[in-house]
């Protein structure tokens, strides 16, 4: 009895012994290699200052260790990363973590280049301690049809930038305000009229600026209207409307009537550039932008530093067309957009690319990030601090805020936006012509069943 209880110990501890050496294999094994990409600028500097640093250094403790590869796409524009994904995710390539757009993920989910979390991770996703301190509404960002696929970088909000000394020159308050439309032109033709080689204002319109002309220019202008690009009520895309010719009206004005604007920076390929060089040079004085231009832009590490920027560079709310006709009767407007990441649907590490995300949005790595860019971050616990300007965009700004669709065919639907816009700005067509086709377009695309067409006077 007592030799074959000793059998039996020397098997156990024969088995422990395997076991112990199997996990050790396992520790020595080379590290996992995690990419990561679409990051650049203070985004960039800390990924690789803190994140990679970090998060490889707490996986080798943990005797799992990985290898944070970044790949830098800081020269692609956002429709050549778009463009990049697809190529690489349709034949299963592309890097493990990628910096997302939340407006493209209706179109890659129904690719199938994308999976949820709860797919890829499980469920156990859920019972990140993040979560709690993200509102629904910013979650929402990095969802589609209430399935989560990554994780929300945070939001924005759009205002006008204007150049203050500009403003003087023309004889408008420092602390100029316009409460309508009306002012908003009034002003700019005080800037034509009173300082020379400047131009008097810059809304995003025609094709080469991408989804910048749909956010930053027509949808700034549309929600001032009262209107919107899609009737969430009723569920259908706006296709005719007074509203909307009211805002290409806005954009004739601007590019052609009253030679407000460049109409050739909106019809150049690097046009979006020119503008911001322009202002960065103090020859633009009002700039409809999101807060990107504040804090990547004009910033001294940004791609046109301002000089003395902080005195020199101030923000006005967008005004509705009239007081009180705004989007759900606002004064004032702003659209949102919001960034994020994603795991690569086809990625070989999901548990470690996971880890990562996690690690980067927990809250005392974010706060590292605050203290190189200080912008409105995606955790509650995470305040923008050290700018005041970007605080007052948060208080100013974003409750007037309004999101894109998060609809299969907003992608197309906003080309056919920024086309109708161009028609304006080349004086292609008139607004009710260019108005016409946009609606045929739209219909072609969304089925006549799903729009409406609105009384136009």
């Amino acid at each position: 009895m007592l030799k074959r209880s000793s059998v039996l110990l020397k098997a156990v501890a024969l088995f422990v012994l395997v076991a112990v050496l199997g996990i050790s294999l396992v520790n020595a094994q080379e590290a996992v290699t995690i990419s990561i990409t679409g990051v650049g600028g203070a985004e960039l500097q800390w990924v690789t200052e803190t994140v990679k640093p970090g998060f490889e250094a707490k996986m080798a403790e943990a005797g799992t260790p990985v290898t944070v590869e970044i790949v830098d796409s800081s020269n692609l524009s956002g429709e050549e990363l778009k463009q990049q994904y697809v190529l690489d995710m349709s034949v299963g390539e592309g890097a493990d973590l990628m910096g997302f757009d939340g407006f493209w993920l209706p179109e890659f989910v129904d690719a199938g280049l994308l999976k949820p979390l709860s797919e890829l991770v499980g469920e156990t996703y859920k019972d990140w301690e993040g979560w709690a301190q993200i509102p629904a509404a910013v979650q929402e960002i990095m969802s589609y049809q209430g399935v989560q696929y990554g994780m929300p970088r945070g939001t924005d909000a759009r205002v006008i930038w204007v150049n203050k000394e500009i403003l003087v020159q023309a004889g408008l308050a420092e602390d100029w305000q316009p409460a309508s439309w009306a002012e908003l032109l009034d002003g700019a033709r005080a800037i034509r009229d009173n300082v020379p080689g400047v131009v008097p204002i810059q809304l995003n319109a025609g094709t080469a600026m991408g989804e910048a002309t749909t956010l930053q220019g027509y949808l700034m202008a549309l929600l001032g209207t009262g209107s919107y690009i899609y009737d969430y009520e009723q569920q259908k895309w706006v296709v005719r409307s007074q509203n909307i010719l009211d805002t290409l009206e806005l954009y004739n004005a601007i590019y052609n009537t009253d030679n407000l604007g460049n109409a050739r920076w909106q019809l150049a390929q690097n046009g979006r550039n020119q503008s911001f060089e322009a202002f960065s040079q103090g020859t633009v004085g009002m700039l409809v932008e999101g807060d990107y231009f504040w804090r990547s832009i004009l910033n001294e590490t940004g791609d046109f530093p301002m000089e003395n920027r902080d005195a020199r560079v101030s923000f006005v709310k967008m005004p509705a067309q009239e007081a009180g006709k705004g989007w759900r009767g606002q004064d004032f407007v702003t659209a949102s957009g919001g960034t994020g990441f994603a795991l690569n649907g086809g990625t070989e590490h999901p548990a470690e690319a996971w880890a990562l995300l996690t690690y980067m949005y927990s809250a005392d790595t974010l706060a590292a990030l605050q203290a190189i860019q200080p912008r409105i971050r995606s955790r509650l616990d995470v305040p923008v601090t050290g700018d005041a300007t970007m605080s007052r965009i948060v208080t100013d700004a974003l409750p007037l805020t309004q999101i894109r669709p998060q609809l299969p065919d907003y992608n197309k639907v906003s080309e056919q936006a920024r086309l109708m816009t161009e028609r304006i700005v080349s004086g292609e067509m008139t607004p009710a012509e260019a108005m016409e086709v946009y609606a045929v377009a739209v219909i072609e695309i969304v089925g006549e069943e799903n729009t409406i067409s609105l009384p136009v006077n």
